[in-house]
């Protein structure tokens, strides 16, 4: 199954502590470290998609501040799962703060959550992140599409 089985609507969220630590969350899909992410179910925005899966897989309440970037080269975003199926991600990135919970894995779909300093990041991280969190802490006023 090598070509691409489906495209689909994505949510990313940066999330920064008071030290301006990113939150990363290790997957149980497939291993790695990777901002909080999923998909948008149908009836959502994708505001309210990036709240809940904030909340499932970390327990942590969270604002959107604003909007980093909307992410669809396929290049970048075409993402392999384990099981072979190939999807092509259209991902809007959000920057965010907590204001309620406290973090805990709260998920079977995530392995692990910890916030890094952006210099100390763990080295196996999915591919797309590092231009997400490049483009979070280049702290533009516009938002990037790419």
């Amino acid at each position: 199954m090598n070509q691409i089985t489906e495209i689909r609507p994505g949510v990313a969220v940066i999330i920064l502590d008071e030290e301006k630590r990113v939150l990363l969350q290790k997957r149980a899909d497939v291993g790695l470290w990777g901002i909080p992410s999923g998909h948008v179910e149908p009836g959502e925005t994708v505001a309210q998609a990036a709240i809940r899966e904030v909340l499932e897989e970390t327990n942590l309440q969270i604002r959107i501040k604003k909007l980093i970037g909307v992410y669809s080269d396929p290049s970048s975003q075409v993402f392999k799962y384990p099981n072979g199926k190939k999807v092509h991600f259209i991902t809007t990135c959000f920057l965010a703060e907590i204001v309620g919970g406290t973090l805990r894995c709260n998920s079977s779909e995530s392995l692990a959550v910890q916030f890094f300093h952006k210099d100390n990041l763990p080295s196996d991280l999915l591919n797309m992140h590092p231009c997400w969190l490049d483009d979070a802490f280049a702290n533009k006023e516009y938002s990037f599409i790419r």
